[in-house]
């Protein structure tokens, strides 16, 4: 029986179980990184947290949105070196001086910056779709990362180093790793619950609609583009997000995390995590960054050892870690 106009819509009994499991997945996620820092090194859960954040934006544009990015890196690099930038030394130009910033303004500021970068990009590479669609953003991502080689804030292939924490409000000090780490956690829930709320909202919805049918999308009346480039917009700011904090974290901003490798490297993490899942990127980059950190002792053999894993997951698991304990408990995780 269909519910009578006005009145308040009624939940099916498939949309109540699926809330219940997205509300207990988070309820374990949130548990597990709480009980982390006493677990396994500050340091270590906080580039998972920060990486998680950053393979979750990119998910919100390939996963809902079905837009493959070959450059997101951009994103999270520039947002690091203006962060790092900002926190070290301030602005120093003939017609504005500032000296260096709190961390949490730089990071305001440094997202506010990959914002604006993202509505540019946009606007170039959303009329395009496909590979199309694909290698533009490569493009603009390498025209970023020469930019960031030659220019002279932001060091070269020396990067930005010592790159101060500061203190929050004043009070907080941001120098100790436990104190940190429950910020960058704060910091992590955010973004999380940001992108998990566009997910289900009606904006989701035609999201989702467009990735499916983007044609019959178009003939409902919805103007595909600029949903797509609020898609792209928001998840270059995510991943800004990411990026600048990860800079706050490790006192270091660099070419490494501006450069193709890490557009691909976040693509992994989402396939691994599950594609089109909400937890799979977060699960994805913890088993990305234990990867690199665990096996780095093998030295060369290292990326052999990494294809090997990597292949046997895919194959395995074809829909990602969590996409299958999806499948298997008849669920969207």
């Amino acid at each position: 029986m269909n519910d009578a106009p006005g009145s308040p819509s009624i939940l099916s009994r498939d949309e109540v179980w699926e809330a219940r499991y997205d509300r207990n997945a988070f309820v374990v996620m949130l548990v597990a990184f709480l009980a982390a820092p006493w677990l396994i090194y500050p340091q270590f859960v906080m580039q998972v947290l920060c990486f998680g954040l950053f393979a979750s934006a990119f998910n919100l544009l390939i996963g809902f949105g079905g837009l493959l990015s070959f450059g997101h890196a951009m994103f999270l690099g520039m947002a690091g070196y203006f962060a790092a930038y900002l926190a070290r030394s301030g602005v120093n130009l003939e017609w504005f001086r500032m000296g260096p910033v709190p961390a949490p303004l730089a990071i305001a500021l440094a997202v506010a910056a990959t914002t604006a970068l993202g509505v540019v990009t946009g606007l170039l590479a959303i009329k395009r779709q496909g590979i199309y669609f694909a290698m533009i953003t490569l493009a603009l991502a390498q025209m970023i990362y020469f930019f960031c080689l030659q220019a002279r804030f932001t060091g070269g292939e020396d990067g930005i180093q010592k790159v101060p924490r500061g203190h929050l409000f004043g009070i907080i000090d941001l120098g100790n790793d436990l104190t940190l780490y429950f910020v960058v956690l704060v910091v992590f829930l955010f973004g999380f619950l940001a992108i998990f709320r566009t997910i289900h909202s009606p904006f989701g919805q035609v999201l989702k609609a467009i990735r499916e049918n983007e044609p019959r999308a178009i003939s409902l009346g919805y103007k595909t583009e600029h949903y797509k480039l609020i898609a792209f917009v928001l998840s270059a700011t995510l991943a800004g997000l990411a990026g600048s904090t990860k800079a706050i974290v490790f006192q270091l901003a660099s070419l490494t995390d501006v450069n193709w490798p890490m557009s691909g490297e976040v693509v992994l993490m989402t396939l691994l995590g599950g594609l089109g899942t909400v937890f799979g990127p977060v699960a994805g980059a913890f088993i990305v960054i234990a990867l690199e950190s665990y096996l780095a002792q093998l030295g060369a053999w290292v990326t052999i050892v990494q294809g090997i894993i990597f292949a046997t997951c895919v194959l395995t698991f074809r829909r990602g870690v969590i996409g299958e304990i999806g499948r298997m408990l008849k669920r969207t995780l």
